[in-house]
């Protein structure tokens, strides 16, 4: 298909540290693949879990925009600015990094693993002030709808971020389907599936599944079971 991407589930790079397991939808640390660098501004795409009690020590980061989307369990987080929180599936997190920032990310249960996103995007502004923020997010909200959870606007539903990027989730029954029109000219649409199976323009996803699709206006979603799924509409260039 002309301007499309499909990476399923099964191509994505692996890393298995024992008590952390990361499915790298794009290159990541030890995972190179050259024709999966990015997705316009979307740089880093993992699907991480976390065993029980453990966690990523602190670790610095700069001029990234950086999303945490629990799954399952709770995850704490501590940074350089003094926040300490945790988040939980109906959660989402945005760090700014900017001009600099170290945080740390632990698993808080003994008992039961925490699954999360992280997603990293290239800002529009270099070496801006780091943030920090948490929302809880309304999961009704996304049945049989799309939930918008990123904009570029403080004021809008959802987190902001440096770009001029929109996420939204939906969790639709089987059948249900949606238009999603492209907000700004220029903007791809880069798909992931976290359950069910989907068909998006014409092409069949199954669960943990991503399809990019660029050079259109509107992007037609359909579920072909109930199903959950993250859209991300990003700048190319």
């Amino acid at each position: 298909m002309k301007n499309t991407i499909l990476h399923k589930a099964e191509t994505r790079g692996d890393a298995n540290h024992g008590w952390l397991q990361s499915k790298h939808t794009f290159s990541f640390a030890n995972y190179y693949n050259p024709d999966r660098v990015h997705f316009g501004m979307l740089r880093v795409l993992n699907d991480d879990t976390v065993a029980p009690g453990m966690g990523f020590g602190a670790h610095p980061h700069d001029n990234m925009e950086i999303i945490s989307i629990p799954l399952e369990g709770d995850l704490e987080h501590k940074d350089s600015m003094g926040n300490v929180s945790v988040i939980r599936h109906g959660d989402i997190q945005v760090m700014s990094a900017g001009t600099g920032i170290t945080h740390s990310e632990y698993n808080k249960n003994k008992d039961k693993p925490v699954k999360f996103l992280q997603i990293w995007v290239l800002p529009d502004v270099e070496n801006a002030t780091p943030r920090y923020d948490q929302i809880t997010l309304n999961i009704a909200d996304r049945h049989n709808k799309l939930q918008q959870i990123l904009s570029p606007f403080a004021d809008d539903p959802g987190v902001w971020i440096h770009q001029n990027a929109w996420f939204h989730l939906g969790k639709f029954d089987k059948g249900v389907s949606a238009d999603y029109e492209i907000k700004a000219k220029g903007n791809g649409m880069y798909a992931f599936i976290l359950n069910g199976n989907a068909t998006i323009e014409n092409q069949l996803l199954n669960m943990r599944d991503g399809f990019g699709i660029r050079d259109i206006d509107k992007i037609k979603i359909k579920a072909d079971s109930d199903t959950e799924f993250l859209l991300m509409e990003i700048p190319m260039k």
